[in-house]
């Protein structure tokens, strides 16, 4: 999924509803992202969602 087609998939949702991302031991709230630039030729640039770690 590209950031883009994930904004059009949020941008359906109602604005309050919390955005929580499965972290192989339960769902997390998301905290925060990371983005990578791309690292080569025809590799793409990255977000990474990251958990919220105060929970």
């Amino acid at each position: 999924m590209t950031v883009a087609q994930l904004i059009a998939e949020l941008a359906k949702l109602p604005g309050e509803a919390v955005v929580l991302v499965d972290s192989g031991d339960g769902l997390s709230l998301v905290g925060g992202f990371d983005f990578v630039s791309a690292a080569g030729p025809g590799a793409p640039a990255e977000v990474i969602l990251l958990p919220n770690m105060e929970e």
